[in-house]
């Protein structure tokens, strides 16, 4: 009797084992878990871009390559954690071939797949060049920086409708130029002519585009909303103009042409309502002054380690600029009846200033004179060398004068 008890028992455990080895490995998920990378398209530089995991308990991401085409040039860091987490990485190497490559994120959760997102890297996309006759020395604008061949950069020149300036025949009025660096995603100057009726001074709405200058794939999304991320005053970052908009109240084109990426800058927006916005607003009062007002506005990112976060339907996180600039040159009414200029007749009408200001929320409500500078240092700090076509207008001579000198004018 006791024996078959046994034998029943030993029964029974064998079955409940064999029970035991029919059901899952572990209990099934009852609650919503997502891996979400924070851009889901890269250039096809090196770099990562960061994602979120929303996960209760254990979990862990593997990266399922295509059965066909490049594996492993993808790293979750940290492939697995432990609850919810905003900084996981997906790190990738740079793209060497023309054709874009994905990979996919699977979640894994409460043993089973519960999520997964696609991360796409664009291949190698061909660089506009320089049209031939538009680099800045034989273009012959007085608003114009040098240019350099092989720095990653590219010169763009707009009309008044946003498109590429040909020429006064068949572009008419001339707008603004911009040069654009393809690492950074943004131009490290705009240069422009201002004068009373080139700023115009109608209203028009802001309108949100891409440069038509180039592939919208190399520009940072900003035509819906502004730059992820926050400002050092916790405010979000600014679609900081570069030629503001007030400049070109002419048409609806011409204000459209201003709000284009190549024309923006991640910028605090204590920043940009406070120090900047005076700084533009005597700019604009100089130009009403003169004949016409030759502006170079630019940024300087070689001290900055902050970057913006892009949006999921964003391709870039954008350097943030530790600095701006503006170089100023004035070009004075004549009056020929006199046969005089009405400023600076002993550099035939022309004079220069300089402004180089930290992009620090903490001097927002400093005076821009605090950094007024002459064109000559503005130079040697940023390495740009502007108004390269005034020599040919007055002479070397008096060109070094103009850029060496603040007049009291500016003051």
């Amino acid at each position: 009797m006791i024996r078959r008890i046994a034998i029943s028992l030993a029964v029974a455990a064998a079955f409940l084992v064999a029970a035991a080895s029919c059901q899952p490995a572990s209990d099934p998920v009852d609650y919503e878990a997502t891996v979400v990378p924070k851009s889901s398209v890269a250039d096809s530089d090196d770099g990562f871009t960061y994602v979120t995991v929303t996960a209760k308990g254990e979990w862990s991401i593997e990266l399922q390559y295509p059965s066909e085409g490049p594996r492993d040039w993808a790293v979750m860091d940290p492939a697995s954690g432990n609850g919810n987490k905003t900084d996981a990485r997906i790190r990738y190497s740079q793209n060497e071939e023309d054709a874009s490559r994905t990979v996919t994120l699977v979640l894994l959760s409460g043993g089973k797949q519960v999520h997964s997102a696609v991360f796409t890297q664009n291949g190698q996309a061909p660089k506009p060049s320089t049209p031939d006759g538009y680099d800045t020395t034989t273009a012959g604008w007085l608003e114009l920086p040098e240019t350099k061949a092989g720095d990653g950069c590219v010169f763009l020149p707009h009309d008044m409708e946003g498109k590429k300036y040909l020429n006064k025949a068949q572009s008419g009025v001339r707008n603004w130029s911009c040069y654009w660096c393809y690492d950074e995603h943004l131009s490290q100057w705009v240069a422009y002519p201002l004068n009373t009726s080139l700023a115009g001074n109608q209203k028009f709405d802001y309108l949100w585009g891409f440069d038509p200058l180039l592939p919208s794939s190399m520009q940072p999304n900003i035509t819906q909303h502004s730059y992820g991320g926050y400002g050092f005053d916790g405010k979000k970052w600014n679609r900081g103009h570069q030629l503001p908009r007030a400049d070109r109240q002419v048409t609806q084109k011409s204000v459209a042409s201003t709000c284009y990426p190549t024309n923006m800058t991640p910028q605090d927006g204590s920043f940009n309502s406070g120090i900047w916005v005076n700084l533009e607003n005597a700019v604009r009062n100089f130009a009403g002054r003169s004949d016409t007002l030759y502006v170079v506005t630019g940024c300087m990112w070689n001290e900055s380690k902050k970057y913006t976060q892009p949006y999921s339907d964003t391709q870039f996180a954008v350097k943030v600029p530790n600095a701006y600039f503006k170089a100023l040159l004035f070009r004075s009414i004549y009056n020929p009846s006199g046969k005089y200029y009405i400023y600076a007749d002993e550099t035939k009408g022309f004079m220069a200033v300089a402004y180089y200001i930290p992009h620090d929320t903490s001097i927002s409500g400093k005076p821009y004179n605090d950094y007024q500078i002459t064109v000559d240092r503005l130079e040697e700090i940023t390495g740009i060398d502007f108004f390269v076509n005034l020599p040919g207008q007055i002479g070397e001579d008096l060109a070094r004068k103009v850029e060496s000198e603040v007049a009291s004018f500016w003051k």
